[in-house]
């Protein structure tokens, strides 16, 4: 059968334009009137509903729960942590006039909650008791971007943030971690997205953290994403906002504190992996619809006996756990709604016509790969179990394949600037650690330091950069 295509830009040809075309033509967001910001559509919506879904039950196992807390957040309060307001400054929204009149202390429109959740914190906190507070918000913030791309970087997006505080550092630097493990499983394990873990340098380190751990992801074009971070605050905004405890001894103390976010950005890095030419591909775990069902009548006759066979599948489907849809739609053609499950990524499409209803077969295709399969009815359910483990399976190696093909060492600073200006990727080299060397490489190569692995070991090596002894291997990458 010849099948009608949809007008899709190439992404073997230029990602940039086949990554917002895709975004567009797969209805997962479009752009909205405001410069920056998007409306994620209800397909784009259900991935991150998902997301929710699983994280809510990983924090769920550590007693972390969610709350609300206001968008508004008075400019002083801000203030009240220098390195904190230095850092976001220039992304700030703020409102000055409210109610016709203009306002004494401006209100900053939330680009993080650090601030309103601790000044809240220090009234609730007086015991150790009262320890530890573990809370999570799922909300929208706002940090004012001049270069935006859907999902990647926009002015206003979702995210989850965390934000506990502890009676000792040894619980909190356990909190951390704890974040860390949720990050890297629901990356790899749901998004089958391969990331490196480990410490942020002290520029690139969250303002007002003592240390910030990263999750970093290689794109198809060899930028790096951040995909996820968790930091350990130390008793710095403990200290500013009084967050203090007696403790069992009746000494009083500085609580210890925690903060760990993932954002919608996470969602992008899915499209630009396990996208290709035809669309978006959905790893099934994290997949609205894992299966759509596409009943392919040869003559009228044979709608009403299809439609019921395809619901008696959909049940069975979803009676063992499958998300199924059913796509019996008389326009447009067959050609055209195949074209559009392939561009909205569903991991299978089953197929029954005439032919299979006779011989009570299927025929499952693959989106990741185009095959086809075809299976007896009654073994249906261990089919499509097998094939969505072999697709989330398949999914991840392959990307995991290309971030490790694309991650090289470079013991020269000749090497690192050919590496940097042509294949890109991830780059091994040892660095001083000297933020003026850093800021050099920046300014050369557009690289920057993703982070340094964690365990990773002191060695004995010189600078990448200037030469100088450096006992550290770190990774370096241009991004997004």
């Amino acid at each position: 059968m010849q099948f009608e295509k949809k007008e899709l830009k190439k992404k073997s040809e230029n990602l940039s334009d086949w990554y917002t075309d895709v975004i567009l033509k797969a209805e997962l967001a479009d752009y909205a009137p405001v410069k920056g910001t998007m409306v994620i559509r209800p397909y784009g919506y259900a991935l991150w509903e998902k997301v929710q879904e699983i994280f809510n039950g990983m924090m769920r196992t550590r007693g972390v729960e969610n709350a609300y807390f206001p968008l508004f957040i008075p400019h002083s309060l801000l203030e009240k942590e220098k390195e904190h307001v230095e850092g976001f400054s220039p992304e700030l929204a703020l409102v000055t006039i409210a109610g016709g009149e203009k306002l004494k202390d401006p209100l900053v429109i939330r680009p993080t909650s650090e601030t309103i959740m601790y000044a809240m914190y220090a009234k609730w906190v007086h015991s150790w008791r009262d320890l530890p507070v573990l809370i999570n918000q799922w909300c929208n913030v706002v940090r004012w971007e001049k270069r935006t791309y859907l999902f990647l970087r926009t002015t206003e997006f979702l995210w989850q943030e965390g934000h506990t505080v502890h009676a000792t550092e040894e619980e909190a630097i356990d909190m951390v971690m704890t974040a860390q493990d949720w990050y890297r499983q629901i990356l790899e394990d749901y998004l089958a997205i391969p990331v490196y873990q480990g410490t942020k340098s002290s520029t690139e380190k969250f303002a007002g953290a003592k240390t910030t751990y990263s999750n970093e992801a290689l794109m198809p074009d060899g930028k790096a994403l951040q995909s996820a971070t968790s930091h350990n605050l130390g008793q710095n905004f403990s200290k500013v906002f009084d967050i203090t405890f007696q403790t069992k001894e009746g000494k009083m103390d500085h609580g210890w504190q925690t903060s760990w976010g993932l954002s919608t950005r996470a969602l992008g890095g899915l499209f630009l992996i396990h996208g290709d030419d035809n669309g978006v591909i959905l790893p099934p775990k994290i997949a609205p619809i894992q299966l759509v069902i596409m009943p392919i009548k040869k003559k009228d006759g044979d709608a009403k006996v299809l439609l019921a066979r395809c619901e008696e599948i959909r049940e069975t489907l979803t009676n063992s756990g499958v998300r199924v849809k059913v796509d019996g739609r008389e326009e447009p053609s067959v050609g055209r709604r195949f074209n559009e499950w392939e561009v909205k990524g569903v991991p299978i499409r089953l197929e029954i016509g005439p032919r299979e209803l006779e011989a009570d077969t299927i025929v499952l295709v693959r989106r990741d790969t185009g095959e086809k399969v075809t299976a007896p009815r009654k073994e249906i359910i261990t089919s499509v179990q097998k094939l969505l483990e072999d697709i989330q399976t398949s999914l991840f190696e392959k990307a995991k394949k290309f971030r490790d093909d694309n991650t090289r060492d470079a013991v020269s600073y000749d090497e690192f600037k050919k590496i940097m200006s042509t294949t890109r990727g991830f780059i091994r080299a040892f660095w001083c650690e000297d933020a003026a060397c850093e800021a050099a490489i920046k300014e050369e190569t557009k690289a920057s330091t993703r982070l340094l692995p964690m365990n990773a070991k002191k060695e004995t090596g010189v600078c990448v950069h200037c030469g100088k002894g450096a006992v550290h291997c770190w990774l370096f990458a241009q991004s997004y």
